[in-house]
């Protein structure tokens, strides 16, 4: 499909119109299709490999990141499917100042079966020592929660001159500012519980990838029952529409939010890649299409206080996650998972007037040193 980011979205996975059909057919409920003769006689033929729904979404994704989509359950369930690709003697590069649950899996589950992690930071110049040897490189940019930035393209030539295999987590930036398959990357993953479906009502996730790769992913899907309900699959897809516009506003938002931060003495480290202070400023400005993403990080001098400014917030909700149409925020520490002080926010911003979400969070900011 030809055009710009905002039309695709809209148009991407949609059948063309016909007299007297909905835009976007509604969700198939089936566990068993009917099936006549030879196996593959249909492409529907049990619940648990295939579902139109699926099947929409699924070309709607592709359309997308460029390549070929396999949804999942959730974004776990598509970091496993991935990682479970490696055997014994294989050796991982993972981030370890990224989505914890990556390094969660990798500790639990690969290197008990004998396969070597190598654990560094979201940079290149560690990434590329951690190379020499290395199967996979798993890579997050913008990374979450400290927003470091990557090039892919550059990182995707020195992955494969090491004989090693790509794989970018592309949630926070989203296909919209990032492909990492037309960048050289070799599979693109992502929870769609976040920006793409955009309400925080779901939890799906996907790879995109090309050739072998999707099948081995889809048998790997069938084997472990880690799949979509049709009525999920169905309301992902409707949102998709919306995302360009939703995203668009919550990074406008993130932006003015971080240069009103950076304005508070009482605010330390805020951390967002459109601020020019940010040391990869240049290059998220070069990789990311213009939009910065919609989380902004900063610290506040204590967990009480920071604890405090979250209670005090009328327009936010505490919670974890990010990319819903309700600003949300967290004090990340509480989970023990990331390198960040006691009193680190994690904010995603919403759609709430930009003025609005600013005086309510220097209200609450107020009333947190106040107390």
């Amino acid at each position: 499909m030809t055009g710009r980011p905002a039309t695709r979205v809209v148009h991407a996975g949609l059948a063309p119109a016909a007299q007297g059909e909905p835009f976007l057919g509604g969700p198939v409920f089936a566990a068993p299709f009917h099936l006549r003769g030879a196996a593959d006689a249909s492409p529907y033929n049990y619940g648990r490999y295939g579902n139109p729904a699926w099947s929409a979404y699924e070309a709607a994704l592709g359309e997308l990141e460029g390549g070929e989509a396999v949804l999942f359950s959730s974004g776990m369930a598509a970091v496993t499917a991935v990682l479970a690709t490696l055997r014994a003697g294989d050796v991982a590069v993972i981030p370890g100042d990224a989505y914890p649950g990556v390094r969660e899996i990798a500790a639990a589950q690969l290197a008990p079966r004998g396969i070597e992690v190598r654990v560094v930071a979201t940079d290149a110049a560690a990434i590329e020592v951690a190379l020499p040897g290395a199967t996979l490189v798993w890579a997050e940019t913008p990374s979450n929660p400290g927003l470091a930035v990557l090039d892919v393209a550059a990182l995707a030539d020195a992955v494969h001159a090491a004989g090693a295999l790509l794989a970018v987590d592309n949630t926070l930036a989203t296909p919209l500012c990032q492909r990492p398959l037309e960048l050289g990357a070799d599979l693109s993953v992502a929870s769609a519980s976040k920006h793409l479906t955009g309400h925080s009502d779901l939890v799906l996730g996907y790879v995109a990838t090309t050739g072998e790769r999707a099948a081995v992913l889809r048998t790997w899907r069938g084997e472990t029952g880690a799949i979509a309900g049709p009525f999920e699959a169905w309301l992902a897809h409707r949102s998709l529409a919306t995302l360009d516009v939703r995203h668009e506003r919550q990074c406008a938002s993130a932006l003015v939010l971080a240069r009103a931060l950076a304005e508070r003495p009482d605010v330390a480290n805020v951390r967002y890649p459109g601020l020019p202070a940010h040391p990869a400023h240049e290059l998220a400005a070069r990789c990311l299409g213009g939009r910065f993403g919609a989380i902004v990080g900063f610290e506040l001098e204590t967990e009480a206080r920071a604890q405090a400014f979250l209670a005090a917030c009328e327009l936010v909700a505490e919670a974890t996650s990010f990319g819903g149409v309700h600003s949300s925020a967290e004090r990340r520490a509480r989970w023990g998972t990331d390198d960040v002080t006691p009193g680190y926010i994690r904010f995603s911003t919403g759609l709430e007037d930009p003025a609005d979400l600013v005086a309510d969070v220097f209200a609450a900011l107020d009333a947190s040193a106040a107390g």
